[in-house]
């Protein structure tokens, strides 16, 4: 295929998408089902024409990396902190907490019983099936109460920064002890100090910086950051989501110190613009990965009696879970928070992280695949269900 028809295809795709995301807002269908079926569409043609195509498969990481860095800066740069919100904040990081682990650990129950493999091994496996995908949560409430999306926004960021960290603790440690709970407490002590110094250093390079372009190396800085971070397995992604709230928040540094360093008179008007740019490149990124992702599924898995047998007892289990603990411990209203709990990027990107030795037969991508599609449709029945008018969601709403 030559420059051009490749230029015309890719700008193809990135129209399609800004109509999915105006048809989503219209009619509560998540716009990522409509690029994973573009891709899944894209190679029933190149099969049906037999055309030669690339492998995209180790693409995917590197775009759902990038993708998640921005989504969730994103995400934290639309949070201002008030005292009110605590309880927003707590129920939020409970949530995202309780249902990871409790999750993780009936769904790996569930695969032991299925492979009759080590319970540690199929605990990882469903640990990706646990979390809650932020890309696909936090663009899908936009139009909410913004009691409800704000606690959406925080538990599906909360639970991807839990799920990675759950992750990465399973796969660093062979044998799980009281020195593996102390080495992840020293990690998390040491990240929260790292995020504490580059927000500061990042705020004071934000305001010396006088060339006319600026944000996208602050990004740059915050990729670099991230992936020096996972290098040495540390859950970095808390750097990304502390910056983006620390920015939006600075109102609470009300000292003359603070001021007299790292505050200037453009500082809205810059926040403004990174926030538009965070924005407009998480659009970007988000619509190639999932139609890439679409692209190269395997769909005949999805026929198989037993993927669609496990797959309904997974999301089943995710469902129980969530209701049980948002009903009779978080006593959070139900509708529409019980049906937002997609898998989707982190899911992909984690899954595609399992070790070799640590791959499960039977536990495959179409069983994710099936996960992400069945999360997404309840997810758009609840949204449907419990939309209001936009005129009734703005009286609702309060500033936390």
């Amino acid at each position: 295929m030559g420059t051009y028809p490749i230029l015309m295809l890719l700008c193809g795709l990135v129209i399609f998408s800004y109509l999915f995301d105006i048809f989503s807002r219209k009619t509560k269908v998540p716009s990522v089902l409509l690029l994973l079926a573009t891709g899944v569409g894209l190679q029933l043609l190149a099969n049906a024409f037999q055309l030669k195509i690339v492998d995209f498969g180790k693409v995917l990481p590197l775009l759902g990396t990038i993708g998640l860095i921005l989504i969730v800066l994103e995400g934290a740069l639309e949070l201002r902190y008030t005292k009110e919100k605590k309880r927003v904040i707590l129920q939020s990081l409970g949530a995202s907490f309780f249902l990871l682990l409790g999750s993780s650990l009936a769904i790996g129950w569930l695969f032991q019983y299925v492979t009759d493999a080590p319970f540690k091994t199929c605990l990882l496996n469903a640990i990706p099936f646990s979390t809650i995908s932020s890309a696909i949560a936090i663009p899908s409430v936009a139009n909410l109460a913004e009691k409800k999306k704000e606690f959406i926004v925080y538990e599906s960021t909360f639970s991807d920064i839990l799920g990675i960290m759950f992750f990465n603790f399973m796969t660093a440690n062979e044998e799980i002890s009281l020195g593996s709970f102390v080495g992840l407490t020293i990690e998390t002590v040491l990240v929260l100090l790292l995020a504490a110094a580059f927000c500061f250093a990042l705020l004071y390079l934000l305001k010396r910086i006088d060339h006319h372009i600026k944000f996208f190396l602050i990004i740059a800085l915050l990729v670099l950051i991230y992936a020096i971070g996972k290098h040495y397995h540390l859950s970095t992604l808390i750097i990304i989501l502390v910056f983006g709230l620390f920015l939006n928040n600075t109102q609470i540094f009300d000292f003359e110190w603070f001021r007299k360093r790292f505050q200037y008179a453009d500082f809205n008007k810059d926040l403004g613009q990174l926030h538009l740019l965070t924005g407009e490149s998480a659009f970007l990124i988000r619509t190639f990965f999932f139609i890439v992702f679409g692209f190269t599924m395997q769909l005949d898995g999805l026929k198989n009696l037993a993927t669609i047998g496990n797959g309904l007892a997974t999301v089943g289990i995710i469902y129980l879970m969530r209701w049980a603990y948002l009903k009779f411990v978080a006593r959070v209203e139900l509708n529409p928070e019980l049906y937002v709990s997609p898998r989707g990027l982190i899911s992909i990107l984690l899954f595609f992280s399992l070790p070799t030795s640590a791959k499960l037969g039977g536990i495959d991508s179409s069983l994710l695949l099936f996960a992400i599609l069945a999360t997404g449709l309840v997810m758009t029945y609840g949204l449907v269900r419990g939309a209001k008018p936009r005129k009734e969601q703005g009286e609702n709403a309060t500033d936390l």
